[in-house]
């Protein structure tokens, strides 16, 4: 009696267990028969170059801060904050009146010398006067003309003039102030050519050669770029830092860039001519190994695959696809290895590009 209720119990256990595989069956099969809705494009080959990242000061390879080398009031202003100057142009006088007087002194004492001179070239008995006399006149005649070359100096000199062709960055008078000798009175700036310095790792070096390829990004929130190149590379490795210098010549003709500007670089160590590439939005990557997901009929199959050079959203295939391959470029986290699928959208890279 006690073996035939334990039968009792077991019989409707083992129907419940054999129910439940049966329905985990159909499920499973259900789902199988589900296509994900994905994406896909064409395998294409095209150029990859190989790229450094890093970050950039701007600097202004010209620059001059004008100072007075004379002494007096600021009379005029001629520019202002902004205002392109070119080598030479009149930025400001100073009051030289003071100087000016000079000079006339200078000069008149000069011509005195010369006549006194002409006078005793005149005579023709020279027992009137000593050679010595006639060679301290010469010698008189010398100081006063350098006197008198200094005062017109110093006239000259009341006159500020740039140095260089820029933009006036900073004006530091007005005009009426008083100005000492030495005083900065502007700033000038040339922006049409900017170096960007850049601290590289001691094992860059070895990559990176005088006129190589650089784009300059202004700001992170835009794409345009600036192309650069690798102007100047310091033989000599910072021993503290562990870095080396390098500066890049960036054209800036347009003046979009400014001096003291922090931007991001990318540097082109080498490219990749007629490589398979991919989106890397494509690639899976689980445990650092890479896998796409490529059509076979209706299914999509898991491959892996090798890596080579990145350069922005576009990936180099060193191996494990082909050439018009179609790849799942959107929708690949819901798949699975030969999962059904459903191609929604078949995007062609090479006229997207």
């Amino acid at each position: 009696m006690e073996t035939l209720n334990k039968n009792r119990i077991i019989l409707p256990l083992l129907l419940v267990t054999l129910l439940s595989a049966c329905g985990a069956e159909e499920q499973a099969k259900e789902e199988d028969k589900y296509a994900v809705p994905v994406e896909t494009a064409t395998v294409i080959q095209g150029d990859v170059s190989s790229f450094y990242s890093t970050t950039a000061t701007l600097e202004a390879p010209q620059e001059a801060k004008v100072v007075t080398r004379v002494a007096g009031l600021i009379q005029a202003i001629r520019v202002e904050e902004g205002d392109r100057v070119t080598k030479g142009q009149l930025l400001a006088v100073i009051d030289s009146k003071r100087q000016k007087f000079d000079l006339d002194r200078s000069q008149a004492e000069v011509e005195i010398i010369e006549q006194e001179l002409n006078r005793l070239k005149k005579i023709s008995n020279k027992e009137f006067f000593s050679a010595d006399s006639m060679a301290k006149l010469e010698y008189n005649l010398q100081a006063a003309i350098a006197k008198r070359d200094l005062a017109a100096l110093y006239v000259q000199e009341s006159m500020i003039r740039s140095p260089i062709d820029g933009i006036v960055a900073t004006r530091f008078v007005k005009s009426g102030n008083m100005a000492k000798e030495f005083d900065e009175l502007f700033y000038i700036v040339n922006q049409d050519e900017l170096y960007g310095i850049v601290h590289l790792p001691e094992q860059q070096l070895q990559h990176l050669r005088l006129g190589q390829d650089a784009e300059i990004y202004a700001n992170k929130h835009t794409q345009d770029t600036t192309h650069a190149t690798v102007l100047r590379i310091s033989p000599i490795v910072d021993s503290q830092s562990g870095t080396f210098k390098v500066t890049l010549s960036v054209p800036n003709q347009n003046a979009t860039l400014k001096a003291g500007m922090f931007t991001r670089v990318e540097l082109k160590y080498d490219t990749h001519n007629n490589v398979i590439t991919v989106p890397y939005n494509a690639v899976i990557n689980q445990d650092n190994e890479f896998a796409l997901y490529v059509i076979d009929g209706e299914n999509a199959n898991r491959r892996a695959v090798s890596l080579g050079y990145r350069e922005a959203d576009t990936v180099e295939v060193v191996a494990g696809i082909e050439p018009g391959e179609q790849i799942v470029i959107r929708g690949q986290q819901n798949l699975k290895d030969k999962s059904l699928v459903e191609v929604i959208n078949s995007v062609d890279l090479a006229s997207a590009k």
